[in-house]
C-alpha cells in the first residue's frame, strides 16, 4: 500500500529553501516517515527527491537516506534479502544521470544494497562494477575526489569499494569471484599501469583474480525464484514439525534429504575428508582457466609487476597443495 504517514511538503520547502538537509530535518523524516523499519514505494521515491535538493548533505541523512532505501530494495518484496529485478530497475533508474552516478551516497547506496542483499540481479550487479571501471578509466564520477584524480588511476577509496562490491553476499555469493568481475579487473590493472595507485591495489587484483582461478565455495546460493517457493513452502507447514519433515522427504530435490540423514556427513572423517580434496581440486587450474589467464598475459606480449605478482601467488597456492 503506497500511503505516505506525513505532509511533509513543508518540510521540503524548508530543505529546498536552505538548499541543505540538517540534523534535525532527518530526526523529523525518521520519526514520521520511518516509525515502523517499513517504507512505501511513494515515500522511497520522496527521499530520492529530499536526497537531490540537498546540495551539502549532513552526515546523519546519508546514513538514514540509506539505510531507509536498502531496507525498502532488499526486504520489502518477498522473499526478503532478494532484490527483485523491478527493483533493480527503479534504483537504477533513480541513481542514474546518462550512464553515470554523481554523489557519494547513491554510490554508497548502490554498493550497502550488494551487501545487504543475499542475492540480486546480474544488471545490477554489472551496473554497480561499471560505476567503479568508468570512474577510474575516464576520472569522472562520485569516488574522483571531486576531480583532483587523474584518469586511468585507481585510489584507496576506489580500492577499498571494489573490495566491497566483489565480496558482497549480494555479487555472485559471499567470497566468490566471477569471470565477469576478473575481466573487470584486468582492464582496470591494464588501464592504470603507469599511474601511481593506491597502495593496496596490487594486493587486491591478486587476491580477487586469484580467487577467481582457484577458490572454492561449497555454497550455492538460492536464486530468487527458488527462494521464493522455499519460502511459500516454509510457511505451508507450520502447524507439524512431523509433516514438515515429511513433505521435505516428500519433495526431495535432489537428494538432499536423504543424503544429508542417511550418510555419514556430520563429523565423519570422510567427509571431511572429501571438502579437503575438493578445495585442493578447486586449486588446480582448469583448461578453461588456464586458457584464460594466458590470454590475459599475452595480450600485450609483456609480463608486468601485478601479472607477475599473480603467478607468484598462484604457484605458491599451487604448491601447498602440492602440484
Amino acid at each position: 500500500m503506497n500511503v505516505m504517514k506525513m505532509d511533509v511538503s513543508g518540510l521540503i520547502g524548508e530543505i529546498k529553501a536552505k538548499q541543505a538537509i540538517s540534523a534535525a530535518d532527518v530526526m523529523t523524516l525518521r520519526k514520521e516517515i520511518w516509525p515502523d523499519g517499513n517504507i512505501s514505494s511513494d515515500e522511497a521515491d520522496l527521499l530520492f527527491q529530499i536526497n537531490d535538493l540537498g546540495s551539502d548533505p549532513s552526515e546523519e541523512w546519508l546514513e538514514f537516506f540509506v539505510a531507509a532505501i536498502t531496507e525498502y530494495v532488499v526486504n520489502q518484496a518477498a522473499p526478503k534479502g532478494y532484490v527483485s529485478d523491478d527493483n533493480a530497475r527503479w534504483l537504477m533508474e533513480k541513481v542514474d544521470h546518462d550512464g553515470t552516478i554523481e554523489s557519494a551516497a547513491e554510490l554508497e547506496l548502490l554498493v550497502r544494497t550488494m551487501e545487504k542483499a543475499t542475492g540480486t540481479p546480474e544488471v545490477l550487479q554489472d551496473y554497480v562494477l561499471k560505476q567503479i571501471e568508468d570512474a577510474v578509466l575516464t576520472g569522472k564520477g562520485p569516488t574522483r575526489d571531486g576531480g583532483s584524480l587523474q584518469p586511468g588511476s585507481i585510489s584507496d577509496s576506489e580500492v577499498g569499494i571494489l573490495r566491497r562490491i566483489c565480496y558482497a553476499p549480494g555479487s555472485d555469493g559471499p567470497g566468490r569471484i566471477s569471470r565477469s568481475e576478473a575481466d573487470m579487473l584486468f582492464r582496470i590493472k591494464d588501464a592504470t599501469l603507469s599511474s601511481e595507485n593506491g597502495k593496496n591495489w596490487q594486493t587486491l587484483f591478486v587476491q580477487l583474480v586469484g580467487n577467481y582461478l582457484m577458490a572454492y565455495g561449497e555454497y550455492d546460493m538460492l536464486c530468487r525464484a527458488e527462494a521464493t517457493r522455499l519460502e511459500n513452502f516454509m510457511d505451508d507447514t507450520k502447524p507439524s514439525v512431523r509433516r514438515f519433515f515429511g513433505r521435505m522427504k516428500d519433495s526431495d530435490v535432489g537428494g538432499t534429504f536423504k543424503n544429508v540423514f542417511s550418510s555419514d556427513i556430520f563429523g565423519k572423517k570422510n567427509a571431511e575428508c572429501g571438502h579437503i580434496n575438493a578445495v585442493e581440486q578447486a586449486r588446480k587450474l582448469t583448461i578453461v582457466e588456464n586458457s584464460w589467464l594466458h590470454g590475459k598475459i599475452q595480450a600485450d606480449q609483456n609480463l608486468d609487476p601485478l601479472e607477475s605478482a599473480l603467478l607468484d601467488f598462484i604457484a605458491d597456492g599451487l604448491a601447498e597443495t602440492g602440484h
